[in-house]
């Protein structure tokens, strides 16, 4: 099955340019044909082509079903992005794949890349919506300030991975089934001595996500796994 995208489908239920492309030139979709469709909002929807035009191909609903996320925590990874920004594409994508609530890119100390793309990103999140079948599009953050952002509200446990000396809990072992998390993942120069001090007094508690030294964007997706893998235990 090949998933559509509107995410205003209840106010416009024609496909975007670049859908209408695909639906009609590519898969070769004519007016009568049915397709599937999410708002990225949590719905599924199933329509009928009305018009069949490659640039703005209109549909009629006649079915929504809604689909809440297999999850019942909210997870949200907080990371610096790399200087290969390909890197932090691909831990955007198979994080969607996996399943996160959000996205928050943090500029520290240490950042190889101080400003991002967010619409290059958008689009990845938007394709791996529809490739893993999810109805729900993870929000995205642009680049925030670490000082800033550490000290606004979460509701739930707040963890900073880093690579350090002291005392660290690994991550499948400090968090507990259910709860929302965040979780602070640094460049590839890790969180200075500082930051790290500074996230510890605004409740964030200091964890491990191995003995291996992981890449940024290796640790960021590890996090995410892990998070799934203990709310899915018994």
């Amino acid at each position: 099955m090949f998933l559509f995208f509107i995410p205003d489908i209840l106010i416009r239920s024609e496909l975007p340019e670049s859908e209408s492309q695909h639906c009609i030139r590519v898969l070769r979709k004519q007016a009568g044909d049915s397709i599937d469709i999410t708002d990225g909002k949590g719905f599924f929807y199933q329509a009928i082509i009305q018009d069949a035009h490659p640039k703005h191909c209109k549909v009629s609903i006649i079915k929504s079903t809604p689909a809440p996320l297999y999850w019942t925590s909210r997870i949200e990874i907080a990371v610096a992005p790399t200087k290969n920004t390909d890197r932090t594409e691909w831990f955007v994508e198979k994080a969607t794949e996996i399943g996160i609530n959000k996205v928050i890119f943090l500029k520290t100390r240490y950042s190889e890349r101080k400003e991002i793309k967010s619409e290059r990103f958008h689009k990845i999140m938007v394709s791996a919506m529809k490739q893993s079948m999810k109805a729900t599009l993870p929000e995205l953050q642009e680049m925030t300030d670490f000082r800033k952002f550490i000290t606004q509200d979460f509701n739930g446990r707040k963890f900073i991975a880093h690579c350090q000396t002291g005392n660290k809990t690994l991550l499948s072992s400090a968090y507990k089934k259910a709860e929302n998390v965040l979780i602070l993942i640094g460049p590839e120069g890790d969180f200075s001595e500082e930051e790290v001090s500074l996230a510890l007094q605004n409740g964030f508690e200091a964890i491990s996500l191995g003995e291996s030294r992981l890449r940024t964007e290796t640790a960021a997706l590890t996090a995410c796994q892990t998070i799934h893998i203990v709310n899915q235990l018994p």
